[in-house]
């Protein structure tokens, strides 16, 4: 009975959802703060515009974690990603974390979507969905594709009501999902007016890492 409950109510978000998306062609962005454990460590901005071959989103992240002076975590992130209606059709991720590099490419090559990462090329599916929080379709997925290591996830995604944020300054309505994998345990929040409004995530040793509109 819960999963059934569960499925109807993702189901009806991304029937009201449905038309928003497809009838924005205009360019949207969002800009967060990132905190951790309610300090601020960084940006990470999403820009959505209309290309010739479909929507194309770019995003940018930069973490600097500092202890006692000294920069004991840097993170630098930067994803293309193509969109062909609900599918991916190309991705082109470049990540920086400590000293360590990851890098994923991927396109849809004959109704199949391959990502290349790690030195391997993988055929996933056909129609291929990210972590795309802009998207609240993305909740119906089983399975999505992490655009930093390549790896195709299951997941789970469960309602968790609505409850007030914090959006620049101000406490605002809020409808919750979690959103869990391997690797992954986060919040996300969409606005009356279905518009992405934040994230939370549970980073390692416990730690909160949260995304505020700014």
């Amino acid at each position: 009975m819960k999963t059934s409950i569960k499925l109807f109510a993702i189901a009806m978000a991304s029937m009201v959802l449905s038309n928003q998306v497809d009838a924005r062609t205009d360019t949207r962005s969002w800009e967060f703060s990132v905190l951790l454990d309610g300090s601020p460590i960084g940006y990470h901005r999403f820009e959505l515009q209309p290309a010739a071959d479909g929507l194309e989103l770019v995003s940018e992240a930069s973490f600097d974690v500092r202890l006692l002076f000294i920069n004991a975590f840097r993170y630098r992130h930067v994803n293309r990603e193509v969109w062909d209606g609900e599918c991916l059709s190309r991705i082109e991720s470049n990540t920086r974390q400590n000293g360590k590099r990851f890098a994923v490419n991927g396109s849809r090559i004959n109704d199949e979507f391959i990502v290349q990462s790690g030195g391997s090329a993988n055929p996933i599916g056909d129609c291929v969905m990210t972590f795309a929080y802009w998207n609240p379709r993305f909740l119906q997925q089983s399975r999505l594709l992490n655009p930093q290591s390549g790896e195709y996830l299951p997941v789970d995604v469960e309602p968790l009501g609505r409850k007030k944020i914090t959006v620049r300054g101000e406490q605002v309505p809020a409808t919750a999902w979690r959103v869990t994998a391997r690797g992954t345990d986060l919040t996300v929040w969409y606005s009356d007016n279905d518009e992405w409004l934040g994230l939370e995530s549970i980073a390692r040793g416990g730690r909160i890492l949260r995304y505020e509109l700014t």
